[in-house]
């Protein structure tokens, strides 16, 4: 869906297709095939499981869920500036970035003190709390064994996060 929205606007990405939980070779869904094929694009390849060598080659790297993004991460830590949700790299609503970042340093820090025995104050928990409740959720659910029209309906939220993805891009 990148690859034909891209080239429908003129803009040049290389896209490459990688699951974090998948082997190689399995073919798609036939409620994805439909869904595709709804769209007019046309797919003839098999799944393929994230490699070193894939992360190495992005320079971006887009997740469909935060669970993706973290097992990712966990195999592949170097990644982490160059990994995001779909929905959460085609956000551009300034709050929410600023709340994401702020929410980071908080897990951060937490992190840390956790390390060293400590704690968050009873300030930084609510705050984190509050930061929680307040940003969106980036996932957009797995349709793996439902419906054409859960099929359907993923991708209709697929390509609106691409059109998110591509406004950013053009902006680069």
């Amino acid at each position: 869906m990148l690859r034909q929205s891209a080239m429908q606007r003129g803009i040049t990405v290389a896209v490459r297709s990688a699951g974090v939980s998948t082997i190689d070779g399995l073919p798609i869904s036939a409620n994805a095939q439909a869904t595709l094929r709804n769209r007019e694009i046309q797919h003839t390849g098999t799944s393929r499981a994230m490699t070193a060598e894939a992360v190495n080659w992005a320079d971006l790297i887009l997740t469909m869920t935060s669970g993706h993004k973290r097992d990712l991460l966990h195999w592949h830590p170097e990644a982490v500036d160059k990994t995001f949700t779909l929905k959460e790299y085609a956000n551009q609503d300034e709050r929410v970035l600023k709340d994401i970042s702020e929410l980071e340093g908080l897990y951060t820090e937490m992190q840390m003190k956790l390390a060293l025995g400590g704690q968050l104050t009873s300030e930084e928990r609510q705050r984190l709390l509050e930061l929680e409740r307040r940003i969106p959720s980036f996932d957009i659910a797995d349709p793996f064994g439902g419906t054409l029209s859960v099929y359907e309906s993923c991708s209709n939220e697929i390509g609106e996060a691409v059109k998110g993805l591509l406004d950013r891009l053009s902006k680069r």
